[in-house]
This record gives structure tokens, C-alpha cells and sequence, in this order.
């Protein structure tokens, strides 16, 4: 039967731990300068993160205004390097706390989602695949060292992450497994290589379905992707961040029409990206609770975080001894 390596207790000293050493090594490698952030934005605005496009956010009526728990700051933390005046290849990174409402729960997915939102500037000629990988890297070796640190203070905890990091596109993964579903062929490539970024999701495959959904107005399709590692305790692929260069006026254009979501250009972050108010970014989300369920050897997200979970998830747990927070 599955057992915890650290008690509850060690656990939430090494989650500290592991937050403060990886947000101090982040802010400092891609220049990111910590802010506060909201938990709720009106929902007219078009700022919320649309997710996958059936999610529903919590929502509740203040001074007759809608406003909605974020799901993600994708979009608001554009609209802040702007406001504050970041400068160019400098950014921002926040604590985003969500409650996504519809998720399925399970040992990766709660209600309660925590993340470290960063967004940073960047210049037209950085809309490039290059600009982006190094990116990539520069936030993998965080990843890396992190975990290699908090090994060294537990060192009875495996090592997941590899020492490099694997790029392929969804299209070259469709046509190395074919007769795979999405989730097989990621489980597949992360089993094989330890971790990989997933290119380019949100557009349709040749098979014509998409890997993934994506909103289509913050990551440009062509120039985002997945950081997926390989998780030995669930034997499956798991995803520590989303992330890309975000939209230029003509890649939100092209992506509404396609995804049928015009009708949100009239919407004010939308006007700002079409009329170049805003700069030009690359951003994304890093899962907290993922990242130290991942660095702690855990088998279930309530290990690291406290969230609600049903009666006879906490009767299973119980059963395959997860001690749950």
C-alpha cells in the first residue's frame, strides 16, 4: 500500500520549502518582479480565462456588477505590465488562487487551484519558436534545481525530472502514435523521454480534432505549449505549467474567427490587444500544489493542498492511506 514519505507535518514544511526556493530562483532568472493580484474581475471585461470554453466561473453581484472568481490571470496580468510600465524582458509574477467549479476530481484535479501567474515583456522580433524554448529551458532548470534542492533536505524522495527537456509539436506526437487518444499519447512520450514541452495546442490536427482546448485569445496557437513530465508514483504524464507568447493582433483575429468568437473583440482587453495598446509577452501559469505533489513523491493533490473533496473520495483515500490536508 502506498505510504507517504514525509508525516503531515513535514509535509507542510517542505511545501514552504519548495515554494520559497523555486518563486526566489524564478523572479530572479526571467527578471520578475512580484504584485499583488486579484481573486475576482468583473466579468464584461473579457479579462477571465475562458479555459477550455465550457467552464463556468463562480460568480456574484456587487453595486449591480457581475463579477466572476478568476480562473486563471492570463489575460489581467497583459493589461497590469502594461499599467505598472514594465520594461522590455522584464515581467511580473503573482500567487493566483481559482476555484474552478467543474473540474472532475481526482488525484490531479481540485476545486482549489494555486499557481504562480508570471507574464514578461518581450519585443515583436521574440514572437519566434527559439525565443520561446528558451524560455522553456530557462523555467525547466528552475524546475530541476528545485527539486534537487528539496531532495537534498529529504533525501529519502526519488528524483522525477530529467536533465533536458524534450520539444515536439501535438502534430509530430499525432503521427508518431496515431491510435492513441490525446491523454494515451501524452502518458506514452512522457513514460519515454521524462519531460517534454507540447507544442502548439488549441488547432485542429490532422485527424481533425485538437490535442487540447485552448481560449483563443491569449496564447497564439502556433507559439504555446505544455511542460509535461513523466510522474512515477501515478505512472502517468503531468502537466506543471501552460505557457506561451500571447496573442499579436493578427493572431487574435484569426483565432476568434476560428473558434466562432468574434463577437468578443468589442470587449475591452480585446481593443487593447487589437490596437497594440498592450505589449507584446510571453506568460503562464506553474502549479503550485502540482510542482510540490510531484517534488514530495505524492500520490494525491489533497496531500498538498487543502481543498473539499466528497465522502467517498476521502473514504478511498483513506483506504490506499492518503493522508489528506
Amino acid at each position: 500500500m502506498y505510504q507517504s514519505k514525509l508525516s503531515l507535518l513535514e509535509t507542510e514544511i517542505a511545501i514552504k520549502k519548495i515554494k520559497d526556493h523555486f518563486e526566489r530562483r524564478l523572479s530572479e532568472v526571467l527578471r520578475l518582479t512580484r504584485v499583488s493580484a486579484p481573486l475576482f474581475v468583473e466579468a464584461n471585461m473579457g479579462i477571465n480565462d475562458n479555459l477550455n470554453g465550457v467552464e463556468v466561473p463562480v460568480n456574484f453581484m456587487v453595486d449591480n456588477k457581475n463579477l466572476e472568481i478568476v480562473h486563471s490571470l492570463a489575460k489581467w496580468k497583459r493589461i497590469a505590465l502594461y499599467r505598472y510600465n514594465f520594461k522590455m524582458h522584464t515581467g511580473l509574477y503573482t500567487d493566483m488562487n481559482a476555484i474552478r467549479k467543474d473540474e472532475q476530481l481526482d488525484n490531479l484535479h481540485s476545486l482549489y487551484v494555486d499557481q504562480w501567474d508570471y507574464e514578461k515583456v518581450i519585443d515583436r522580433s521574440d514572437r519566434n519558436e527559439d525565443y520561446l524554448k528558451m524560455t522553456v529551458r530557462q523555467i525547466y532548470n528552475v524546475l530541476r534545481e528545485t527539486e534537487l534542492y528539496i531532495k537534498n533536505e529529504y533525501p529519502i524522495l526519488d528524483i522525477h525530472l530529467p536533465e533536458e527537456i524534450t520539444f515536439i509539436t501535438s502534430q509530430e506526437l499525432e503521427d508518431k502514435y496515431p491510435t492513441l487518444s490525446s491523454k494515451e499519447r501524452e502518458n506514452r512520450i512522457c513514460k519515454d523521454k521524462g519531460a517534454v514541452f507540447l507544442m502548439q495546442i488549441g488547432n485542429i490536427l490532422k485527424s481533425g480534432k485538437k490535442h487540447d482546448g485552448r481560449s483563443p485569445d491569449y496564447d497564439d496557437f502556433a507559439l504555446n505549449g505544455d511542460i509535461l513530465v513523466y510522474n512515477k508514483v501515478l505512472d502517468c504524464s503531468f502537466e506543471l505549467s501552460s505557457m506561451g507568447i500571447r496573442v499579436d493582433k493578427e493572431a487574435l483575429m484569426k483565432q476568434l474567427k476560428q473558434e466562432n468568437a468574434l463577437d468578443r473583440i468589442n470587449l475591452a482587453y480585446h481593443k487593447m490587444v487589437l490596437d497594440e495598446t498592450l505589449p507584446f509577452t510571453i506568460g503562464g501559469g506553474i502549479g503550485q500544489s502540482r510542482m510540490c505533489m510531484l517534488f514530495l513523491n505524492k500520490k494525491h493533490i489533497g496531500e498538498v493542498q487543502a481543498s473539499y473533496w466528497p465522502e467517498s473520495i476521502r473514504k478511498e483515500c483513506e483506504k490506499e492511506g492518503i493522508m489528506l490536508l
